[in-house]
């Protein structure tokens, strides 16, 4: 049974930092796409960062310089490491794996992602 569990969400003043992790099990966690999407208040829900097929990365703008993605393969963990946040960071934020075979530039679009964490809550005060 395909779970995952994100943790790490938390409230934080604007410029502060906060490392989120995504424990995945029963996936053969190399083989999806890995990625972050994130919800705020009355939007949409969208991509933040995520992992090709053999560990390309790619980052919405709104990330980028900002937030670092990546994994622990031997704990099936995924992780955003994220700085200088600013309130318009302020979501919730998922965890989520695609439906098969990951391509080799990995995809930031939610129709290919078939799997969903519950979601860890970003706070971030000005």
């Amino acid at each position: 049974q395909e779970q995952l569990v994100e943790s790490g969400g938390g409230s934080v003043q604007a410029g502060g930092s906060l490392r989120l992790s995504c424990a995945a099990t029963g996936f053969a966690f190399s083989s999806p796409c890995m990625a972050w999407f994130r919800q705020g208040p009355g939007k949409e829900r969208e991509g933040v960062a995520g992992f090709g097929r053999y560990g390309l990365t790619r980052y919405a703008d709104s990330g980028k310089g900002r937030f670092t993605i990546s994994k622990d393969i031997r704990k099936n963990t995924l992780y955003l490491q994220m700085n200088s946040l600013l309130p318009e960071d302020t979501a919730m934020y998922y965890c989520a794996a695609s439906r098969g075979s990951c391509s080799s530039s990995g995809t930031l679009s939610k129709a290919d992602y078939l799997y969903w964490g519950q979601g860890t809550q970003v706070t971030v005060s000005s």
